[in-house]
């Protein structure tokens, strides 16, 4: 099963369609997490979404706003957003923490990185 990163983008409106695409396929939802990551002692979330895949194509799309909100209590409205969504939809997100994504060579080597962490979670299915 191929898996690979869509990045959405980090804006206000980039979580929206994450939300609006966890609506409109919540029957494919795999999965939702929300991804800590630490820079320079200064925490942020990144958001995603794995969909299950559609027919049979084996591929799995995980939709990610990455590392565009800061860590902070209370949470930001986006974060805020994106979990009331799933609440209603009756999917637990799953927390992680990982590395800040600028510790890699590149965006690629950390979602690399971030998908071998989820197969060895058992979040993601193996390759096959």
């Amino acid at each position: 099963m191929i898996q690979r990163f869509i990045e959405l983008g980090e804006g206000y409106g980039d979580v929206f369609e994450l939300c609006e695409l966890a609506k409109t396929n919540q029957h494919r939802i795999h999965h939702a997490f929300i991804l800590h990551g630490t820079k320079n002692d200064k925490k942020s979330v990144s958001l995603a979404l794995a969909l299950k895949p559609a027919g049979d194509v084996p591929f799995i799309p995980i939709y990610i706003c990455r590392e565009g909100m800061d860590f902070r209590e209370p949470k930001m409205e986006r974060q805020l957003a994106f979990e009331k969504v799933l609440a209603d939809l009756d999917v637990t997100p799953v927390t992680l923490e990982v590395k800040h994504s600028s510790e890699f060579g590149s965006v690629d080597h950390y979602y690399q990185a971030l998908i071998a962490i989820m197969r060895l979670n058992h979040l993601l299915p193996p390759l096959s």
